[in-house]
């Protein structure tokens, strides 16, 4: 099914995404890579504020490339989301509601999802270009030195994903791959 929402990403919203849905973002959405992870994990234990506000937030696990001369972004294809799988757990524990990247979550990451109730979305991989014009604005929050991985707040309109694991655990990969599995 396909389905328009705009953020924040409440529990309401997770509950009514389902594996496989087709979904079109608009609002406020998050980039962070895996040392912006570090960082942030490393915020939380010594009990400093986030750059943001995770609650029912949504990360984007991307580097984007340079924006062109009246670009507001550059490329911002996915990237491969288990890198992330053992630094994901504290932010939804304190209220991260969707990841965006691309390829399978740990066995860990799903039960997280689920604890939480939290969505994986995936993104097209090879469709940088693409997915960058639903990106309407892009400024740099956090970890300015990390360069294409510092945090960036972006504003999207119908940014196009896919929900590959839902708040129950429906995993789209798993169901797609037992529908041609061999008897």
């Amino acid at each position: 099914m396909i389905k328009k929402i705009t953020t924040p990403l409440t529990k309401d919203k997770v509950k009514s995404l389902i594996a496989g849905d087709i979904v079109y973002i608009s609002g406020t959405i998050y980039t962070a890579r895996d040392v912006a992870h570090q960082r942030l994990l490393k915020s939380i234990e010594k009990g400093e504020k986030l750059p943001f506000n995770i609650k029912d937030s949504i990360i984007y696990y991307v580097g984007p490339a340079p924006a062109k001369p009246d670009d507001v972004i550059g490329s911002a294809g996915p990237t491969t989301s288990y890198r992330m799988d053992n630094l994901t757990l504290p932010l939804l524990k304190l209220g991260l509601k969707g990841m965006v990247g691309k390829g399978d979550r740990s066995l860990n990451v799903l039960e997280g999802i689920k604890r939480y109730e939290c969505v994986y979305f995936a993104a097209v991989g090879g469709a940088g270009a693409l997915i960058a014009n639903s990106i309407k604005e892009s400024e740099i929050i956090a970890y300015e030195d990390l360069g294409a991985e510092a945090i960036r707040k972006l504003k999207v309109e119908n940014f196009p994903v896919t929900v590959v694991i839902d708040s129950k655990g429906n995993n789209l990969y798993t169901i797609e791959r037992k529908k041609y599995e061999r008897k």
